[in-house]
């Protein structure tokens, strides 16, 4: 039986050491993409590789690097109608529980509200999606937002500094 997804859901890049991205599940995407901040191809043992940095989830966090091969460059047509060649990858995405390989497309998402789509390719076979909802995957992957702990009575009393 397939899962549902709703239209935008947490989900995990291991491999590339993302414990918690925020993706929108996009039917109308062939392709799945990632927000990079930066990315340049590179050669290890004449394969060519992607070095490319994704930004970490805290706002003080240095960004993540990674270098992977790349698995394939085709055109890709953005929904402004815009083609532009871009790197494939492939790696481990894991929703909730499950775990798959995928294809990921890298390029810069600035500006976006998602840092990551999650396309058709990714999707069929394994998930259905129920445009209404959201997060049905649930939220054990996402971070939480830490509250400043109330001041101690020593913290609080100014005589006391």
């Amino acid at each position: 039986m397939l899962k549902t997804l709703g239209w935008r859901e947490w989900v995990a890049l291991p491999d590339l050491g993302m414990a918690a991205i925020k993706a929108k599940v996009d039917t109308g995407a062939r392709s799945s993409a990632l927000h990079v901040l930066q990315q340049e191809r590179v050669l290890r043992r004449r394969v060519p590789h992607v070095r490319f940095w994704l930004e970490a989830a805290g706002p003080d966090s240095n960004p993540v690097e990674s270098v992977v091969r790349i698995a394939d460059e085709r055109p890709v047509t953005d929904s402004g109608g815009h083609t532009s060649w871009r790197p494939f990858i492939l790696t481990r995405i894991q929703i909730g529980e499950d775990f798959h390989e995928i294809e990921l497309n890298l390029m810069p998402r600035h500006g976006m509200r998602f840092p990551m789509l999650l396309g058709r390719t990714s999707l069929a076979g394994r998930f259905l999606v129920d445009a209404a909802r959201s997060y049905l995957s649930g939220r054990a992957l996402a971070p939480r937002k830490r509250r400043k702990a109330a001041p101690t009575a020593h913290e609080a009393d100014p005589e006391s500094r």
